[in-house]
């Protein structure tokens, strides 16, 4: 018998002004799958569906296509305060809705209402930053060295742009891309995550509110995402690809883009380090991997994924953290206590099982571990301190994805960075200690695209959010975030 799920009204109610089963957002209007099609879109905390939205396809894509271009000549040549006006708007209507995108994305995602409602300041956030970079409108003018001529850059939309975005930030990651393609000039598609398209409905509605002219942006749900993006990538008018998602996807799409030489931003997987020094402030360390850690679960790209700690004090910091995780909160969102939600899926859930059980099976000890509830009947993981772990254990090579934080020991400055760096990832990196110039000096060498210093949060919307390795190509937020959807054009003035 499928469970029914435990939702507040509000979200309910929510859910259908949504109008999920006409979900394709086309031309400022949303409609049904061109089959007719649908698919479930489930609440991971209870396994309930929560509803059925459009599942689009091939004829969609393309539908999505015809009007992001038609639409494509008028946005780009509105003017940039035009343009900004819409995403400060979009700012406001987000905030002023902030419980109520929460709730949905709980409800979808499973994050706890903390994390969720901190999810909504940082999406938003993005609408109110790329405002403000879109009027700035950055160019060059110089005298050639040769006397002169004159070199005048400037910088244009680069067109269409397909973004594809994953579900474990459904707002955050939709924002950081539409954003600066909007505020650019540029005209958007947007695939989001099969799990997480309820949220991109609700931004689609909120931009339309905010004036933003029909066509401009196109949001294609669908359970079959190669078929919408290859329809993409395939089509001469689409000029950018954004995405989000794992390296090993990310690999496929660079290919097929090659195929048209298609301009490509990608933040990929992540295998965070997180390096506690001999003299680090301990609880200053255990407060910033709870939250480097733990924040969305551990299901992020950015989660500390392997805590390097020095000899001198991993029992104290061992103890102090597994204390803090031993008494995290788990449950469903709609608990208003609750600090830890479910993972996203059942197959998310087994993988970090035996990731688990693969390392205690090689000889590492678990330590500390929070209670489950005997009721929980979603896709829930006991928050877990793992010690003793090889440094070439798969539950340090691997992207974890959930609540786990396996600790190694390490004495030697030399030892720990081939540790820290002998991997094919190189997103984020987290490092604490008293010797601030100690801790540049380490985190120099760190081969990652940022780096937290005794803090555990690098993501900002006014900073570059990227890898580097396989972690991904280009930079999202910051000034960087914008030049991704532009073309540099330069003009060689002869005034004689």
């Amino acid at each position: 018998m499928t469970q029914q799920p435990t939702l507040p009204a509000s979200v309910t109610e929510f859910v259908e002004q949504l109008e999920p089963a006409a979900g394709i957002w086309v031309g400022g209007r949303g409609s049904a799958a061109s089959g007719g099609s649908t698919f479930a879109v489930v609440d991971p905390a209870t396994t309930a569906e929560i509803t059925r939205i459009s599942d689009g396809g091939e004829a969609d894509a393309r539908r999505a296509v015809d009007a992001a271009a038609g639409a494509l000549p008028g946005w780009a040549a509105t003017a940039p305060r035009a343009r900004a006006d819409v995403l400060r708007r979009a700012f406001d209507l987000m905030m002023e809705r902030r419980e109520l995108l929460a709730e949905l994305i709980a409800a979808e995602n499973g994050k706890a209402m903390t994390d969720a409602r901190a999810e909504v300041a940082y999406a938003a956030e993005f609408f109110r930053w790329y405002g403000e970079e879109t009027v700035r409108g950055a160019g060059e003018y110089t005298v050639a060295p040769a006397g002169g001529v004159r070199t005048v850059v400037t910088h244009r939309p680069i067109g269409v742009a397909a973004l594809v975005t994953p579900w474990n930030f459904p707002a955050a990651m939709a924002t950081r891309k539409i954003a600066p393609a909007l505020g650019a000039g540029c005209t958007v598609l947007l695939k989001p995550a099969s799990e997480t398209p309820l949220t991109a409905l609700a931004i689609g509605q909120i931009l339309s509110e905010a004036g933003l002219p029909d066509g401009v942006l196109a949001i294609v749900p669908t359970s079959s995402a190669s078929s919408v993006v290859t329809t993409w990538l395939e089509d001469e008018r689409v000029a950018k690809l954004s995405f989000t998602g794992s390296t090993g996807v990310g690999k496929v799409l660079l290919a097929q883009a090659a195929k048209r030489v298609i301009s490509s931003s990608m933040e990929l997987g992540g295998n965070a380090p997180l390096v506690v020094g001999a003299d680090a402030d301990v609880d200053q360390a255990v407060a910033g991997a709870m939250l480097a850690k733990f924040r969305n679960g551990g299901q992020a790209c950015t989660a500390a994924n392997r805590l390097y700690v020095h000899a001198d004090v991993v029992e104290e910091f061992t103890e102090k953290f597994g204390e803090r995780v031993a008494a995290l909160r788990v449950g469903p969102a709609q608990q208003e206590s609750t600090e830890i939600g479910p993972l996203i899926n059942a197959k998310a859930l087994d993988g970090v099982v035996e990731l688990v059980d693969a390392a205690v099976e090689a000889g590492a000890r678990v330590t500390h571990r929070a209670e489950l509830a005997d009721d929980l009947q979603g896709y829930f993981y006991a928050p877990t301190v793992v010690r003793d772990v090889p440094a070439d254990s798969p539950l340090v090579r691997t992207e974890i994805f959930g609540p786990v934080a396996p600790i190694v020991t390490w004495t030697d400055d030399e030892e720990m960075l081939a540790e820290v760096n002998g991997t094919e990832l190189g997103l984020s990196a987290y490092l604490f200690s008293r010797d601030l110039g100690w801790a540049m000096r380490i985190a120099e060498r760190f081969e990652t695209g940022m780096v937290g210093l005794n803090r555990g949060l690098v993501s900002d919307p006014a900073a570059p959010f990227g890898g580097v390795k396989e972690s991904g190509l280009g930079r999202e937020g910051g000034h960087e975030g914008i030049r991704e959807y532009q073309e540099v054009q330069y003009f060689s003035i002869d005034w004689s």
